[in-house]
Order: structure tokens, then C-alpha cells, then sequence
């Protein structure tokens, strides 16, 4: 199937179908994919629990307290302060409107309860997670403590337990869990066009889920109003300067009418704007009316919109490879289908690792392949089907795993790591050092499906960042630093919109699934047997969130998951049985070809 492009307001056109990679397969707990990234619970009106109900356990009350700024931000602190004793509640100072701020911190142990004589001191290690804003962004932490301290005192009577308790001496601040951000709040997908309007990228929002449905529409407007995330910027293109949503959308049962201010709405803007929408929206479908200044401009069904501009082209054709004695060689997994070794014979010796994507009709390959003197260089290649002509670039000590960045562009290009710094390179394996500006070496890197958001891990730290196409040319725009419970982090790939896949250690060598802002974090995989050298994932989409897989290596020996199960030499395509009494060797250095 050709990708079919479609310039202006329609930007890309991108057929999405299912992936060769089965969504069959039952989900474990230590297996799950990337959660839906924009369900909405129509109606849930969940909100965090009231002081009372915990009773006389003093640690669930302390983790409820933690919870109660959740809900709606004009009230996050009449809530906090039903927690507080009452002479005290006047220490708190009040903030209004876009002003309220949630810090959100995650617990690193349990809390230290310690009773005193007429109350118990609590003391909470946190990790600083992030501030999240009245606008459901979540940005980078303000806040340095790693403790707090406070009081509890009993709500009733002496020797009347079951009152409750109040907080004495509180915070100064609302802090909020990420326990409690997952619990009371929905994480939501806008999009915004890219610089050159040719495509949507993802921006992540938090909604609570006590917002009535009549409302979110409104919320959704509004965010997209106010623009993009501050890292994301470089690579994104916001709403004309003073844009504004005239009063609430209104609309139930399937219509729903938007007024806005927008300076030059055009035919062509309009048409944009109601594709943003239309994914922004993702669980609504029905008709969308847009007015601006009072006056109609446009219908939109919702779900029509979304069908003739799909947001990625993944077809079936999403196989499995892996390098097995220096030779890329598909892989065959359980009754998934097996691919075609994108790889001409004479090219295909002395791999370390690879790169493949697939470009229209074509297939990109970047081989990290040796070289003399034990050094390695990158030999990139492009073709049908198969890659016949590779070109070399320069040698270097040691190259991690190169990746493609999806484009619009006639002109391929990829990032590696080499010699612990970030390159770019193209068709021609030319290869340019690209200035970060963050401290230590750079040790991995991996692209979103979108081609305007990467990953990396620099000096042993999680970051992301946008990047802009000008000429063709990757630009790459200040990095934001995640916070994850992981230390001493090895690897890192997409496996959503808005989720990384992050190899370290919890302990023990760990995989975990951890949000594009790195505020909520689930354990896929609490002991990976070793550090995780190489990691590969097939991501999942809106449409389709329950299809990723990944796989990994870790002490020369590769993994995949759902199930966790290793991979072994017999599942390695076209390779002869090793002697009798040879131990065979083990395939590495997982990639899919999507």
C-alpha cells in the first residue's frame, strides 16, 4: 500500500493498519502494553477520598492527604485544607485561577509514622516529579526537597480513634502523588502541527476525571489555545497569536459547537484546526461545529476527519530481526509472520547492530558494522525490499544503535550515538556531531513515530526533545531531564505517543514503562537478568494501544515480552546447526522493521 500525501491544511495523509506484530496476545501484569492514551471514562466523576474515610490508619490517611489537591483546580484547596486542623488552615496560602500548582512527588518508601505524645510525626521521602499547572500541563519541578515533615492529631476525642485525624503543621505547598495522578486523572493526547504543517505531533495533557463530560470539550479548546509544552516548541506550530475561545463549548448527544476569536482563519487554518481537534477529541465522534465570532464556519464529523487524516502509516508489515553471527536474520516468534532480510548477502557481514525503517515503498538499513583495527563505522543504505548499495562513514571506537527519524523529506536521516556523542547522518552515512549542551556522554537515543520528538539518556539521566526539520536537516532543541525512579539507565526506545520503554537498575537490572513527561512509571520487567544492552520496541498508536512488543538483550542473551520468554537460536531464519558439540551462539542486538 502507497502512502498517499496530501499538501496544506491536510498535511500527511498517513494509512494506519494493523501491524504484523500479533495485539492477541493476553496481557500480564509484569507484560502490559502503553495504556489507551486519550480514554476519557465519560461520566467517571472520580474524586479523591474525604478525611474520614480512612478511619484510624494514620498511613492511609497520610497517602490520602497526598491525593486530596486531585479534582478540579478552583477547589484543590478547600479540599487540602478538610484535611488540615482548623487553627491552622490560614498558613496555607491561597492561589487563584491559572496561579494553582500541584507539586507532584513520588514516594521512595513508606511513610515513617512515629508516635509522640499527643500527635505522630510523619516523615515522607519524595522524589521531585514535576508541578503540575491548572492547564493539565505537567512541567519540570520547581520544588528541591526530598523530605517533609508534618503532624498528625487526632479529629475526635481522646480515646475516640475512629474520628480520624487532622494535619498539623503542614507543608506550605500542594503536593499531590503520582500514586494519586494516575488514580484521579485521565493523561490525554492534543496535537499540534509541525513546523511545516505536514503532520501532527502529540503533547501530552492530565485532566481530572471529576471534569463533566459537557466539559471537556471546553478543556481540550483551551489547551490547545494556550500551545504547546515549552520543549516541545522548537518542533510544533501553535494556534495564530490570540487565539481565544469565546464563552464554553456547548453540545451533548453527539454535537458540539465551538466559538473562538482566531485571527486569519482561513479555509485552509480551519481545515487544520479541525483535524487537531478531531484527534484531540479522540473518544468523541459526532458533528463539531465551528464558529468563528459567532459566525459558522465549519462542520466536522469527528470520526470522518480522523479516517482522511490519519496520524501514522504503520501496514502489516512490522517483523522481527535480530544480528546472529554477524549477519542480520529474521526472527520467528509464536505465529507472527517472518520477514525478508532487508539486507543484500555481500553487506551483510560483520554487524554489530542495525537500523531499519521503512520509507514508502523502500527500506532504509544503517549497519554498525566492524572495521579494522577492532574500530566500528556506520554503512547506510536505501532500497526496495532489499538494500543492495551501502556507503561507509568514518570509524569510530564503539556506535550504539543507529535509528531513523520518520520525515516527510526526499532526504533520509538518522541519529547514533558514537564514541559517547550524539550524531546525525544521512543517506551518504555522512555523520555530524550534534551539541546537546548537557553534561556527560551520551549513551542512547531513540525517535517517536512522529519524527519530531526523541529520547535520550545523557551522563546516566533521562531526557526528551523536539526537533525541527529546516532543509531537511534535523535540529535538535533544548532537552528536558525526566525524572524516573530508575538509577544508572542504559537504554531507551518508543513504545507509545506518550510512553518510553527505560532499561536500568531497580535494584536489579529493570524495565519499565515511563510517561513522556516521567510522571507515572509501571514495572514491566522487575529482574531483566542483566544490564540491558539493547532495547527495541514496536509501538503502539491511538488506535491500537494494546500492540506493542519489545524486545531486549541483556548479557548477550535477547528477550522478548507477552510472554517473557527468551529467544533462541532455532527461532533465527536461514542459519545452519552449529557441529556436534559446538555451543551455538545466541541472536543479538534486537530491531523491527516497521
Amino acid at each position: 500500500m502507497k502512502r498517499r500525501v496530501l499538501s496544506g491544511a491536510l498535511g500527511v495523509v498517513l494509512v494506519l493498519t494493523g501491524c504484523g506484530i500479533p495485539d492477541r496476545s493476553e496481557v500480564q501484569t509484569e507484560q502490559r502494553g502503553p495504556a489507551a492514551e486519550a480514554s476519557w471514562s465519560l461520566g467517571r466523576g472520580s474524586e479523591p477520598p474525604l478525611r474520614e474515610a480512612s478511619g484510624s490508619d494514620a498511613e492511609a490517611f497520610v497517602r490520602n492527604f497526598l491525593a486530596a489537591a486531585a479534582g478540579e483546580p478552583d477547589r484543590a484547596y478547600e479540599r487540602v485544607k478538610q484535611y488540615i486542623a482548623a487553627s491552622e488552615r490560614g498558613g496555607l496560602q491561597v492561589k487563584q485561577g491559572s496561579e494553582v500548582a500541584l507539586s507532584v512527588v513520588r514516594l521512595i518508601d513508606d511513610p515513617v509514622i512515629e508516635p509522640d505524645v499527643d500527635s505522630m510525626k510523619v516523615t515522607i521521602s519524595v522524589q521531585q516529579v514535576g508541578l503540575l499547572r491548572a492547564n493539565g500541563m505537567l512541567v519540570p519541578p520547581l520544588a528541591t526537597e526530598t523530605t517533609y515533615e508534618f503532624r498528625l492529631i487526632n479529629a475526635g476525642p481522646a480515646g475516640q480513634d475512629d474520628a480520624g485525624f487532622y494535619v498539623s503543621e503542614p507543608p506550605n505547598i500542594l503536593l499531590l502523588s503520582d500514586e494519586a495522578l494516575r488514580l484521579y486523572y485521565q493523561t490525554e493526547s492534543i496535537y499540534f502541527w509541525n513546523s511545516e504543517r505536514t503532520r501532527l505531533v502529540p503533547d501530552q495533557r492530565y485532566l481530572s476525571s471529576a471534569v463533566p463530560a459537557e466539559r471537556r470539550v471546553s478543556e481540550v479548546v483551551r489547551w490547545l489555545t494556550a500551545g504547546p509544552s515549552d520543549w516541545l516548541r522548537v518542533g510544533v506550530s501553535g494556534l495564530p497569536d490570540r487565539t481565544e475561545m469565546i464563552n464554553n463549548a456547548t453540545g451533548s448527544d453527539g454535537r458540539w459547537e465551538v466559538n473562538l476569536d482566531m485571527p486569519g482563519a482561513d479555509d485552509v487554518r480551519l481545515e487544520q484546526f479541525a483535524t487537531q481537534l478531531a484527534w484531540s477529541l479522540l473518544e468523541l465522534d459526532g458533528i463539531l461545529e465551528i464558529k468563528i465570532l459567532n459566525q459558522s464556519r465549519k462542520l466536522v464529523d469527528l470520526g470522518e476527519q480522523r479516517t482522511a487524516n490519519q496520524l501514522y502509516q504503520l501496514e502489516d508489515n512490522g517483523r522481527r530481526f535480530c544480528v546472529y553471527e554477524g549477519a542480520v536474520h529474521a526472527l520467528a516468534v509464536a505465529n507472527e509472520p517472518i520477514g525478508r532480510v532487508p539486507v543484500v548477502a555481500e553487506a551483510n557481514r560483520g554487524v554489530f547492530s542495525a537500523g531499519l525503517r521503512r520509507a514508502g515503498d523502500d527500506v532504509l538499513a544503517a549497519l554498525v558494522v566492524g572495521a579494522s583495527g577492532g574500530r566500528q563505522r556506520l554503512s547506510v543504505g536505501r532500497g526496495r525490499e532489499v538494500v543492495e548499495s551501502f556507503t561507509a562513514g568514518p570509524t569510530h571506537t564503539a556506535i550504539g544503535r543507529p535509528v531513523w527519524l520518520r520525515t516527510d523529506s526526499d532526504q533520509p536521516a538518522g541519529l547514533v550515538v558514537a564514541d559517547g556523542e550524539l550524531h546525525r547522518f544521512d543517506d551518504r552515512a555522512v555523520m555530524r556531531p550534534v551539541q546537546l549542551g548537557l553534561p556527560g556522554r551520551v549513551e542512547a537515543v531513540a525517535a517517536a513515530l512522529d519524527g519530531h520528538r526523541i529520547a535520550l539518556i545523557v551522563g546516566g539521566a533521562l531526557y526528551v526533545a523536539a526537533i525541527s526539520w529546516e532543509g531537511g536537516v534535523p535540529t535538535i532543541g533544548p532537552a528536558r531531564r525526566l525524572t524516573t525512579s530508575l538509577t544508572r539507565l542504559t537504554a531507551v526506545d518508543w513504545w507509545a505517543e506518550g510512553r518510553l520503554l527505560v532499561a536500568g537498575a531497580a535494584g536489579r537490572p529493570a524495565i519499565y514503562d515511563v510517561s513522556v513527561d516521567g510522571a507515572l512509571e509501571t514495572r514491566l520487567r522487575d529482574d531483566a537478568g542483566a544490564e540491558v544492552t539493547h532495547l527495541a520496541a514496536h509501538p503502539a498508536t491511538p488506535t491500537s494501544p494494546l500492540a506493542a512488543s519489545f524486545m531486549y538483550e541483556a548479557n548477550g542473551v535477547t528477550y522478548r515480552n507477552n510472554p517473557f520468554e527468551r529467544i533462541v537460536r532455532e527461532q533465527v531464519q536461514e542459519v545452519t546447526a552449529p557441529p556436534t558439540g559446538v555451543r551455538p551462539g545466541n541472536p543479538t542486538a534486537p530491531v523491527f522493521l516497521y
